[in-house]
């Protein structure tokens, strides 16, 4: 069995215990074990210098590695950084959870033995996750323009309110007055469109969110449309620069870009444990049906 590891800059050295029960346990089990070349780094900085290990850095690389699984090692960020890189590989991720609130990152540092056993022992299923894909008139995102989470579109130079056009299949669906707009898939409807009041999604709904930034206007609501369609945007306001986001990488765009939003034609697979289940993963998550107040 072939793993890849990929993570992000540990904080401290209680961060990198965990990463140390990974080494160990994979150089038990005589499991081959491919490295980010940039997590490799920050490593050996800490002191952490494994052995037999083969570093990975292109894309190339990562397949003719050809891991079972990819495990990041993070937060909900690290994820969407390895989607990012791993791109249409086709290779299943497992987030181990060094962060906070981890929707994607579903595996708790505390029992990560536990869940690499499962991986070794085949006890897992392969949930796929639909991404969201960019075209631009104009050169944006042109290394990766997909997004696991969201695109995002926001105000930039000042604090004025921008105008956000949304077309739906070339209709004006409308033309919003706020801060910003996202559009997200059923992954990331528990990230930022959650934070401004956008609904949670199953992974398998097969839609896409279009949430407002604080808008002007209270009547505005979060909308769920089938992915099928496709959403064009176009921004103008005061200010001549904007910015834009694809799962947190961000660029910046003028009124003369004209953005289309559509479905992905690949699937980027994650690694759901035996026992694992969404709806148990948002009750622990956000306390549902817990009572907190004593």
């Amino acid at each position: 069995m072939t793993i890849f590891l990929f993570g992000r800059k540990l904080k401290d050295e209680n961060e990198l215990h965990y990463v140390r029960q990974v080494f160990e346990f994979m150089t038990n089990q005589k499991i081959e074990v491919g490295v980010y070349k940039s997590f490799l780094k920050e490593l050996q900085i800490l002191g952490l210098k494994p052995e037999g290990i083969k570093i990975i850095a292109t894309k190339k690389e990562l397949l003719a590695l050809s891991p079972k699984v990819a495990i990041t090692m993070g937060g909900d960020g690290t994820i969407l950084q390895a989607a990012a890189f791993i791109q249409d590989c086709k290779i299943p991720v497992l987030g181990i959870n060094l962060g906070r609130l981890g929707f994607l990152a579903s595996v708790d540092k505390n029992h990560i033995l536990k869940a690499l056993k499962q991986v070794v022992g085949n006890k897992f299923s392969i949930e796929e996750r639909s991404l969201l894909k960019l075209e631009c008139n104009k050169n944006l995102f042109a290394d990766f323009p997909f997004a696991l989470n969201d695109f995002t579109l926001h105000k930039r130079d000042n604090s004025s309110m921008i105008t956000i056009h949304v077309f739906v299949d070339g209709v004006l669906l409308n033309a919003y007055w706020a801060d910003g707009i996202i559009i997200s898939t059923p992954t990331g409807s528990t990230g930022y469109s959650l934070s401004c009041g956008g609904p949670i999604v199953f992974p398998d709904s097969s839609n896409f969110i279009i949430t407002a930034v604080a808008p002007h206007n209270l009547n505005v609501r979060p909308i769920v449309l089938s992915d099928t369609h496709k959403i064009a945007v176009r921004v103008e306001g005061r200010s001549d620069n904007f910015m834009c986001t694809l799962d947190g990488r961000y660029e910046t765009v003028t009124s003369e870009y004209l953005i289309e939003i559509s479905k992905a034609e690949f699937n980027f697979g994650m690694v759901r444990l035996d026992g694992q289940q969404f709806m148990k993963t948002m009750s622990e998550k956000l306390w549902w049906g817990m009572d907190k107040r004593n």
